[in-house]
């Protein structure tokens, strides 16, 4: 009996593997924090590149005015290629203010003799689709981007 008493506390004072059995523990968990951080940076780098884009594309209208279809399309291009974007990805409208209204309309005619002011609207749309995605656990987002610039 006592051999077997002090079978078991030499067992218990042994501390061999205990640092396997330790990592084995922590390692996933610094490996999903590791790969959330990397995540986290992508998306605030997606979207930092994206409002810069907007920015200059706002700069760009500034500069040129493009106060015709093929202008707006000249932007369009050039903010797409720049963000590696598809071209349905990018937009570059006209819109209108009637008056003193505070809301924006697509068309000056909807203003009558009321236009006002002409403006410029940049939209840039996104969708990011982080690692996690493939393991089921939610879903892709999207990034939307807009500046307006008032041109007339």
């Amino acid at each position: 009996m006592m051999r077997a008493l002090a079978r078991i506390a030499r067992i218990r004072r042994n501390d061999d593997g205990s640092m396997a059995i330790e990592t084995a523990f922590v390692a996933p968990i610094l490996l999903v924090l590791a790969l959330g951080g990397f995540e986290v940076s992508s998306m605030v780098a997606r979207q930092t590149e994206l409002q810069s884009a907007a920015a200059e594309a706002a700069a760009v209208v500034r500069a040129t005015i493009p106060d015709t279809a093929e202008k707006r399309t000249t932007v369009r291009n050039i903010l797409a290629t720049s963000t590696g974007l598809e071209n349905d990805q990018v937009t570059v409208s006209e819109i209108y203010r009637c008056g003193t209204a505070e809301d924006y309309v697509t068309t000056a005619d909807s203003c009558g003799a009321d236009v006002e002011y002409t403006f410029i609207k940049v939209d840039i749309s996104d969708t990011y689709t982080p690692i996690w995605t493939t393991f089921g656990v939610t879903a892709g987002f999207d990034f939307n981007v807009s500046r307006t610039v008032q041109i007339g």
